[in-house]
């Protein structure tokens, strides 16, 4: 199973592509969406739906696992990041693909095993389980990877409970 995992923005948009085979994980590619401030936000918005529609033309994942939204103080930050999240689900559905969606707290337990793990926690687990030599940055990165690899684990789930 091929799962693109997204870490939603405004300004960046984190992607991780992995496969995941017989419990086994193969990053394919991960990387950042970046939109210019100056733009407008309908701007912004139309270049992070073009790449996230670019990235799975060209990756063919079966599955999208994309962060739910943690709400925090500043309430315009938070409804520009759910336009952006809109837009990659909107691309998601445009394809036809699984669309996978987890809070922070079911990422931090699929790839730390605690719910209330810290940041560099889940980077430094990210890094371990994949198998890279580097924590990914910028940390929007990181965390899609966490993303697609909480899917990978919730996917594994979902077919062991369905043969029990």
């Amino acid at each position: 199973m091929i799962i693109l995992g997204i870490d939603p923005g405004i300004a960046i948009v984190g992607y991780g592509i992995i496969e995941y085979k017989g419990n086994r994980f193969t990053v394919i590619n991960y990387g950042a969406i970046t939109t210019d401030a100056a733009l407008s936000l309908p701007e912004r918005l139309k270049e992070i739906y073009e790449q996230v529609t670019h990235l799975i033309e060209y990756y063919k994942p079966d599955a999208i696992a994309v962060e739910e939204l943690f709400f925090n103080t500043n309430v315009k930050t938070a409804i520009s990041v759910g336009h952006g999240r809109g837009v990659i689900i909107l691309a998601a559905a445009n394809a036809n693909l699984h669309i996978g969606e987890y809070t922070p707290l079911q990422v931090k337990q699929a790839v730390v095993g605690y719910g209330r793990a810290e940041k560099k926690q889940v980077q430094q687990m990210v890094k371990v389980i994949l198998g890279l030599n580097a924590v990914p940055k910028p940390d929007d990165v990181a965390d899609a990877l966490a993303v697609a690899i909480c899917h990978a684990h919730s996917a594994n789930m979902n077919n062991r409970l369905r043969y029990l």
